[in-house]
This record gives C-alpha cells, sequence and structure tokens, in this order.
C-alpha cells in the first residue's frame, strides 16, 4: 500500500509558509492561508486528523488570545471597548443578513447564518499578527483585543441561539463550563505556583492546560455546541497568572502551538474551500465581501477615530478581519443542511479573503506609520 503523502505535503506547506513570512515581513496565517487555498485547488483534501487537530489550533488560538487580554485596562476602557465591540458585530449582521436575504435570495436561516458569520474579528488573526509582529504588549493591541472579545462574545452568543438546541446535553454542557471556568482562575493560580513543577521538561503546566482545553471541545461536541468562547474565557482567567509570574509558561505554550498546532488551523481553512464552487460565484463573493468590509468599517472606524486615535487605520483593519467563528458558523450551517455547497465554499472565500486582505494592508501600509508604545 502507497504511504499517504498528505503529512509530507502539509508539513512542506506550514514550512514553505514560515520561509513567506519571514521573507516578506507578513503574518505566517497569510500564507498558511494561501498555500492552504492552492493545495485545496490542486485536489488535496485534508485527512481526517487534520480537520481535528486544525479545530483544536483555533481553539488554541482563542485560549492565547483570552490570556493577550489586560483585565486592568479592559477595565479602565470597558465603554469604549464595549461601545465598538457592539458595533462592530452589529453593522456586519445586520447588513450581511439583509443582502443575503433581499439580494442573494438566501432562506432567512441561511442569511442568518451568513450575518453571524460576517459580524466576527477572527481572533485567532488578530492574536497572530500582534504576536508575530512583536506589538502584543502595546496599549493599541490589548485594545484591540479587548474590543474583539466583546465583538466575538456577540457573536458566539449569536451562533449558539441559533444552534443550541435546549435539551438535557446542552444544558449540562453550559453547567460543566461554568463550574468549570469559575474556579479555573484558582485551580490553576495553585497549580502554576507549585515549585516542584516549575521548569519540568515534561512540562506539566502546558499538558494541563492541553487537558482543559481538549476537556472543553469534548463537552461541547456532547451537548452540540462549540467550545471557542469557554476557551477564550479560559484563557482570559488565566491571564494575570501568565501575564504575571508565569509568563515563561506562555511563552512555551505559544511556542508549542505555534510550531505544530495552529499552522493546520489555517491550512485547513483554506484547503476545505471550492475553487469551481468560489469561481461560479465570483459576484456573490465580491459583493459579499464588500458588504463585510464596508458594515465594518462604519461600525468601527468612526468610534476608532473618537477613542484611540493613534492607531485608528491599523485598528479598524485588523477589526475587519474575520475566520474562526465564520468558519464555525458556515460548517454548522452545512452540517444542519442550512446552506448548500456552494454557499458554503462562497461564505468561506469571503472570510479568508477577510483574513487576508486586511491584514496585508495594515501590516504593509499602516503599521509603520502607527503611534504604539511597545513594553
Amino acid at each position: 500500500m502507497e504511504p499517504d503523502k498528505t503529512p509530507l505535503v502539509a508539513g512542506l506547506l506550514i514550512f514553505a509558509a514560515s520561509l513567506l513570512s519571514l521573507k516578506l515581513g507578513l503574518s505566517v496565517a497569510i500564507f498558511e492561508l494561501l498555500l492552504g487555498l492552492g493545495a485545496g485547488a490542486l485536489g488535496l483534501q485534508p485527512a481526517a486528523w487534520m480537520i481535528y487537530l486544525a479545530g483544536f489550533g483555533g481553539i488554541t488560538l482563542t485560549f492565547l488570545a483570552g490570556a493577550e487580554v489586560d483585565h486592568e485596562l479592559l477595565r479602565e476602557n470597558f465603554r469604549q471597548a464595549a461601545a465598538v465591540g457592539l458595533l462592530s458585530f452589529l453593522a456586519p449582521f445586520a447588513a450581511g443578513t439583509l443582502f443575503c436575504r433581499y439580494a442573494a435570495g438566501w432562506s432567512l436561516q441561511a442569511s442568518l447564518i451568513a450575518g453571524i458569520a460576517l459580524s466576527e474579528t477572527s481572533l485567532a488573526v488578530v492574536y497572530s499578527v500582534l504576536t508575530e509582529t512583536g506589538r502584543g504588549k502595546s496599549r493599541t493591541a490589548k485594545l484591540l483585543m479587548a474590543c474583539t472579545f466583546l465583538t466575538n462574545t456577540l457573536t458566539a452568543l449569536a451562533l449558539s441561539l441559533l444552534f443550541l438546541k435546549p435539551d438535557l446535553r446542552a444544558l449540562a454542557f453550559l453547567a460543566a463550563a461554568a463550574f468549570f471556568l469559575l474556579g479555573a482562575g484558582r485551580v490553576s493560580a495553585w497549580l502554576l505556583s507549585r515549585p516542584a513543577l516549575a521548569g519540568k521538561v515534561v512540562e506539566p503546566e502546558i499538558k494541563y492546560i492541553f487537558a482543559a482545553l481538549l476537556a472543553l471541545v469534548y463537552l461541547a461536541e456532547r451537548g452540540a455546541t462549540q467550545a471557542l468562547l469557554p476557551a477564550f474565557l479560559f484563557g482570559l482567567a488565566l491571564a494575570p497568572q501568565l501575564g504575571g509570574a508565569h509568563t515563561a509558561v506562555k511563552s512555551r505554550l505559544r511556542t508549542v502551538a505555534y510550531a505544530f498546532i495552529t499552522p493546520f488551523f489555517f491550512l485547513v481553512a483554506g484547503m476545505q474551500v471550492s475553487a469551481a464552487a468560489l469561481l461560479g460565484g465570483a459576484g456573490l463573493f465580491a459583493a459579499l465581501f464588500l458588504v463585510k468590509q464596508l458594515s465594518k468599517f462604519a461600525g468601527v472606524y468612526f468610534l476608532a477615530a473618537r477613542y484611540f486615535p493613534s492607531g485608528r487605520n491599523y485598528f479598524t483593519l485588523l477589526m475587519s478581519t474575520g475566520l474562526t467563528f465564520g468558519l464555525m458558523a458556515a460548517l454548522f450551517g452545512l452540517k444542519e443542511g442550512v446552506l448548500e455547497a456552494g454557499q458554503y465554499s462562497v461564505l468561506t472565500g469571503v472570510l479568508i479573503a477577510s483574513a487576508v486582505i486586511p491584514t496585508f494592508a495594515a501590516q504593509r501600509w499602516f503599521m509603520s506609520a502607527e503611534e504604539e508604545d511597545l513594553a
């Protein structure tokens, strides 16, 4: 039997994306997405293990993004961040839903899924870009993460309300996640402070975090829902510890995640798009992309210019990215039979374009012009 070439090709693509990122000075996530899209167009399909690893990569990125939120800064700027987050969600949600329902002729439920998918700001993309460019500790970056958190909280709630089936399994997941999150801060603080565990080559702290995330994934699947929001809240609960005396743990976790786990999230996202369906719906793709970008601009730019003037362009462009929750919404819609295969490919293509194009513009033309108070 001929050996499976997929793992080898995937490894080479991930390595090539790293080289391109270093050469061109742009986020590696951009090249992982584009190379995945090219591989999918050439007929390479992800194996089942790659799809699971990609899902876990999205969960891990979401956790790491939560761990970067500055609690004090969020409290001090909650009113401004809430205003940006609310409009960042509402404007594209309304525009996307209305466009798909009345201009594209989609069903009401399919239009609602599209609106939810277009409303998000990708935690995975924003966190990746800020981390790779060394801007994660700046004031603008921390405010951006806070606004992204609030936007995606609303997106996750909307997605949960649309797909959540109020049965015992879903209620059990919500109860288990709430119970876990209530005690996560204390348990994690106790575990991370154990002198006997510090610096061990077996990395018990990182394995504890991975075990907790895998437990959330399992419980979410049992409850027929998704674990992205609990994973982000878990990272938020650990932010004081991982941002204080235990920054080395976060650094090692980031290294493990970025070296092998999270690249599959971006690579597989690109591979799952049908190039034929995307080309066949090119007009709809362009229209939906413009709807998302213009509505995000309308919802974010003017408030960003008022509250965070030094980084308004960079801020607005990164707030216009989409991928993580949007892909989850599109995938749920496809599985439930609400979205057709062509609608799914067009919507996923829009999300990938919104992850790549605003990120490229922000890094190429606006990053050096922003005033950053890097720590």
